[in-house]
């Protein structure tokens, strides 16, 4: 199920050569030293000593490496303290210490390829008969082994089936983390409280009579009653995803924006306090399934490695899908870095009716 990791040969001779990673220290608070080395999100290997290689454990893109008592950690350079020992120089291949291995899953079967093939690129036509049963497969193993994280966009909670799919398969176990904004927790509420999504009954789609002061009700109330703990018993909720997390205990993150209402209490409005906890859920996840949401996609997909280190030791890939109905999310992503991302292209809504008929 989940393929074994090769990790790199350093008694090759093309490493002999390789210096010991320089460091230089950040010289103020949240400021990186000149040609400080900047990480990607596959396995960074650090020359601490003459060939003793050791590897970042919890990466991701767009970090720098600080070297504590002889571990290499990936920090945010806004986290930076000054005096951090921080790794400097920009080479990718060990010619200054760090080596960006990017093979570790790859299968040899996999190296080699026809010189031309069709539909190599994923696209509405890609046929996801496989994506599908090997996530079913996936979620079944990572529900007992892993970390299942979701990245959930208001378009789950708009519909009642849909809905009610991604809540069953909360009480079921296959969440540990749900990471939203506003919109989605405020709309699921909604639909809880009145039945509908931005005023539209979740299942007939007809419109409520002053239905687009529904969702402004629910914020209302939720905020004099001070959280969503709070209101879940006193606005007598009883079905939904959040319902489902607060049943459940599942940790969820819901992360502001400009542009939202209320908000809810429990909604993080300052953006760096709103990415320090979803990077919590990063060092966990070892499956992330994104649906409909493209900031949230890209911004969780930014800060989750294409590998974990599990607590025996073990590594292993964290797979990641993106679920939308345009290519052009799943695209962003794969040009923001996160190239291992794997696409399924289809209305969420369907896609989470699949998932709860087959798990």
């Amino acid at each position: 199920m989940i393929p074994p990791y090769s990790a790199p040969d350093f008694s090759q001779p093309a490493f002999a050569s390789c210096p010991v990673a320089q460091t230089l220290p950040a010289p103020k608070d949240g400021v990186a030293p000149e040609n400080f080395h900047g990480t990607s999100n596959h396995p960074e290997y650090v020359q601490i000593k003459k060939n003793e290689w050791v590897l970042v454990k919890e990466n991701r893109m767009d970090t720098v490496i600080v070297i504590r008592n002889g571990e290499p950690f990936s920090v945010e350079a806004r986290n930076l303290k000054e005096g951090d020992n921080v790794v400097v120089g920009r080479g990718e291949e060990g010619e200054f210490g760090v080596y960006i291995h990017t093979e570790g899953f790859v299968a040899q079967s996999q190296k080699a390829g026809e010189k031309f093939a069709f539909m190599t690129r994923g696209s509405r036509e890609t046929p996801f008969s496989r994506s599908y049963d090997h996530l079913y497969e996936l979620l079944r193993h990572e529900k007992e082994h892993g970390f299942i994280t979701w990245v959930l966009g208001p378009a789950v909670a708009f519909d009642r089936d849909s809905r009610h799919a991604m809540a069953s398969l909360i009480e079921r176990g296959y969440c540990q983390g749900l990471l939203a904004g506003n919109a989605l927790a405020t709309h699921d509420m909604e639909a809880a409280l009145f039945g509908t999504g931005l005023g539209r009954d979740i299942y007939t789609r007809e419109v409520k009579p002053m239905g687009h002061y529904h969702h402004l009700d629910l914020l209302n109330k939720v905020r004099h009653l001070g959280s969503i703990q709070k209101a879940i018993p006193e606005l007598g909720l009883d079905s939904g995803i959040i319902c489902a997390c607060e049943k459940t205990k599942t940790p969820y993150v819901l992360a502001g924006s400009i542009r939202d209402d209320g908000p809810l209490p429990e909604v993080i409005q300052t953006s760096s306090d709103a990415q320090d906890r979803m990077r919590d859920f990063a060092r966990k996840s070892t499956c992330v399934i994104t649906l409909a949401t493209q900031l949230h996609t890209i911004a969780f997909g930014n800060m989750v490695p294409s590998y974990r280190v599990m607590k025996d030791g073990a590594i292993r890939p964290v797979y990641f899908y993106v679920v939308d109905m345009s290519e052009f999310s799943a695209d962003k992503l794969a040009n923001r870095g996160s190239a291992q991302s794997t696409a399924i292209l289809t209305n969420v809504q369907d896609f989470m009716i699949n998932l709860y008929n087959n798990l």
